[in-house]
């Protein structure tokens, strides 16, 4: 499990970075444009993904673009929830974007719900309640500023979730969609970084390229552990899964009141003991085969792993098989166990 504990300590490090983000004048945005570049060389050296699969027809360059749009503008919005409504509140209506997704796998994926994942939903939908409320002591003009940023992070990572498994259904390999994704998103993030420089807003600085740096080492370390969770516990996939999310909302309940002070009502209280019964909840309950099928036509099965809900083929059907090396295929399989 010590892979999961890493995987979830990158994901709290990063709420950390963003915290402390304006505390060390680093601009948020520019960090972030550097984070995709970390991102793009790590998916790269280390899974050595072929992009040859993107020219295969079918490719679902919507999700594809989407996801690239979607992402660096989320992360912008991320800075602003942990800024805002603090670190604990934001990592926990992340975690529960898997309600949303949920919903999505049951109305547009055709996944069938059973009694123990509509359970779990009813707990995570009281649980957001809970963490949408304000703390006792927190005034009035700061939780409404709040507010929005939370609901943004909640809907927003359920759309990263639904395009993933748009491209997962596609036959699309995982490795090659994070590659495409994050070197688009770099592309998109350095256009507007260089507007705003020929502007004077946010002139390019050493200090903001390695916070940028960092946060697409830690950003890509969140990814690279979780896979290789699943890779070490190839037949416990729901552990894993309940692991990973119960051991970041710990950690940042952690971190946040320890380390930054952060108060917390009793309302709030409960809603992380609800938001932990969800996720142990939907993560054990048995997975209803959706009545999806690739764009292929290949069966598509359903997962209960973070961020991608179908599995797909590591190649499209009819595909040559070299298009995948060992390495990206590993990864593949992992994220799909």
């Amino acid at each position: 499990m010590s892979f999961v504990l890493l995987s979830a300590v990158c994901s709290v490090l990063v709420s950390v970075l963003l915290k402390v983000a304006r505390r060390f004048d680093i601009d948020v945005a520019q960090a972030v444009m550097w984070n995709y570049l970390a991102a793009a060389v790590l998916c790269a050296l280390i899974w050595q993904t072929p992009l040859t699969s993107l020219t295969q027809p079918g490719t679902p360059w919507f999700a594809l673009l989407g996801l690239a749009v979607v992402l660096p503008s989320l992360f912008l919005v991320l800075a602003a929830s942990v800024r805002r409504a603090g670190m604990v509140r934001t990592d926990i209506a992340q975690r529960l974007s898997l309600l949303l997704s949920l919903l999505a796998a049951f109305f547009l994926f055709g996944e069938r719900a059973g009694m123990m994942k509509l359970s779990g939903l009813a707990l995570g939908l009281l649980a957001v309640l809970g963490i949408l409320a304000r703390p006792g002591r927190e005034p009035v003009e700061k939780g409404a500023r709040a507010l929005p940023a939370l609901l943004v992070v909640w809907v927003g990572f359920a759309a990263v979730d639904v395009m993933l498994k748009q491209i997962a259904a596609a036959g699309t390999p995982f490795a090659a969609s994070l590659q495409i994704s994050f070197t688009l998103a770099f592309i998109g993030m350095a256009a507007w970084q260089a507007l705003r420089a020929w502007r004077g807003v946010a002139p390019v600085t050493w200090r903001n390229g390695a916070a940028g740096l960092l946060l697409g080492l830690l950003n890509f370390g969140n990814i690279i552990f979780y896979v290789s969770a699943h890779r070490a516990l190839p037949s416990q996939p729901a552990v894993v899964f309940a692991s990973m999310n119960i051991g970041v909302v710990a950690l940042a309940a952690l971190v946040g009141a320890l380390g930054f002070g952060e108060r917390l009502s009793w309302v709030n209280r409960a809603a992380i003991a609800l938001a932990i019964g969800a996720i142990v909840l939907i993560a054990l309950a048995p997975k209803g085969l959706p009545r999806l099928r690739t764009a292929s036509g290949a069966p598509a099965l359903a997962l209960g792993v973070q961020r991608t809900a179908l599995r797909a083929p590591l190649t499209p059907p009819g595909a040559q098989q070299t298009q995948e090396t060992p390495k990206a295929q590993e990864a593949q399989e992992a994220h799909s166990s």
